[in-house]
């Protein structure tokens, strides 16, 4: 079948796209930039790619009239805390009017649980957009999941953070919410066994794993499989407001996600019941079993998509295309150039900087502009990075975002999503002569702007002098003998 997947470059798209290709189905990926479809290269090769804006009535492009199934997978929830669900009900619309001029005759919607009669703003956007979808001149399979366990997964990586680093916790009443989450294999399992399925025609299916736990026994069974110490103490004084502010702090999560998270925390998300397990004969994996997997993909070097690199993890909201040509002109620069013995492992050192491998020099002066970065509002460190050593164009890296990746031309273009004064670029780049160029551009906003960068200029001259230093001065690993 051909097969229209909008949100290619989300969290479940990147998942659900591989699956599609082994099926043997033609996907057409639908993403808002080109240049940041983020899927490998082989796979990139076996599907086109449209540019489209489903926040905007453009054209249609050719390429989706002509298709059978469509996945519908765009949400704003990360992105604001104030219009997302205006947003999100403007790109049904849009979505609507599109395949109304298209041969789709399935669309599939993946949503969230909405089986209480109070529901969060989130939870009510979800069910504003089934009903918009419902309209849709096609057959409509909307299917309801709760928490998603993966690797990369928004949920996870909280729990993670939350249990990893804080061996001691003081938690508001939400630990207490029941909720049923789902293994990202049971969750692509479910889309792709929908697909033409005519017994799933027009309904709406709740999807969970056999576990109904509360939040407060998901991290207990994650700290048991880790073999951490855990003791959790609930209070009921923790306001949402507080809340949120403890998990932006704590986890890699961005605050207007966290105020998102907590609003939702306090409906219990469970299943009605579990009839689309029966009709497409899935057994669903345990919780416990989830969080296995996903370790097993993290510690592989395996996790192929991570909500992290969304747009709407970082600063700025906009496309990022506009940044790719650094300017030259009203700005200040930081220059560093050193001549390679090894242009080679100077490369492959470029393509590792940041995320557990740090920024090779002064990592206690990173660190305490992370947590700064924190404390105004900005992303801070905890980000981290995907892959250890591959980057493509959209990646998150630290408080950093990837502009250009080319590895044929030896040269990583960063944008700076840490909050200052003005926009930050740093570039790092090899030559034909084996010298590697390091450069720090910052554009900065009226006098309050260039006072900061004045400021931390002796910094900046250490840092960046060392950094290159360590970059230029890379040795191949010995191998170890037999």
């Amino acid at each position: 079948m051909r097969i229209l997947l909008t949100g290619a470059n989300g969290y479940i798209g990147m998942r659900l796209l591989p699956e599609l290709l082994e099926q043997g189905h033609e996907v057409v990926c639908a993403v808002r930039n080109k240049n940041r479809f983020s899927s490998n290269k082989d796979l990139a090769k076996q599907v086109e790619i449209v540019e489209i804006d489903f926040l905007q009535n453009s054209e249609m492009p050719e390429k989706i009239k002509n298709i059978d199934i469509a996945y519908y997978l765009i949400h704003s929830m990360s992105g604001n805390t104030k219009d997302f669900d205006s947003q999100e009900a403007e790109a049904a619309k849009n979505f609507n009017k599109f395949m109304a001029k298209t041969s789709v005759k399935q669309v599939i919607y993946l949503s969230g649980m909405v089986n209480q009669d109070e529901l969060s703003k989130h939870l009510k956007s979800r069910k504003a957009v089934e009903d918009i979808l419902y309209d849709g001149n096609y057959h409509l399979t909307v299917l309801r999941a709760a928490i998603i366990v993966g690797s990369g997964s928004s949920s996870f990586e909280i729990i993670r953070d939350l249990c990893e680093k804080l061996p001691v916790m003081i938690t508001p009443r939400w630990v207490r919410t029941k909720c049923q989450p789902t293994a990202i294999r049971d969750v692509i399992k479910f889309l792709t066994g929908v697909i033409g399925h005519e017994e799933c025609y027009d309904l709406s299916f709740d999807i969970g794993g056999p576990d109904i736990l509360t939040y407060k026994e998901m991290m207990e069974k994650y700290a048991e499989i880790r073999e951490l110490k855990l003791w959790i103490f609930t209070v009921p004084i923790m306001s949402p407001k507080l809340s949120s502010h403890w998990l932006y702090f704590v986890t890699s999560t961005s605050y207007k996600l966290a105020q998102n998270l907590v609003d939702s925390m306090s409906i219990e998300v469970i299943a009605k019941d579990n009839k689309l397990e029966k009709i497409l004969e899935i057994e669903t994996i345990p919780y416990k079993e989830a969080i296995k997997m996903a370790f097993y993909k993290i510690e592989q070097n395996q996790v192929i998509s991570s909500w992290k690199d969304s747009l709407s993890s970082g600063r700025f909201k906009k496309e990022l295309n506009k940044y790719i040509q650094v300017p030259k002109y009203g700005c200040r620069f930081d220059k560093q150039q050193k001549k390679t013995e090894n242009p080679e492992e100077a490369l492959n050192k470029i393509w590792s900087i940041g995320g557990l491998n740090g920024w090779y020099y002064g990592n206690w002066l990173w660190k305490i502009r992370g947590y700064l970065d924190k404390i105004a509002g900005g992303v801070g460190l905890r980000r981290g990075r995907t892959h250890p050593s591959q980057l493509s164009p959209g990646d998150s890296l630290d408080f950093w975002r990837v502009l250009l990746a080319d590895k044929q031309e030896k040269r990583l273009l960063l944008f700076a999503e840490m909050k200052v004064p003005g926009e930050a670029w740093l570039e790092f780049c090899i030559d034909d002569d084996n010298i590697v160029h390091q450069t720090a551009t910052f554009r900065p906003k009226g006098l309050f702007g260039r006072l900061y960068w004045y400021s931390m200029y002796p910094f900046h001259y250490f840092i960046f002098e060392g950094m290159i230093t360590r970059i230029a001065n890379a040795k191949p690993e010995k191998s170890s003998s037999n």
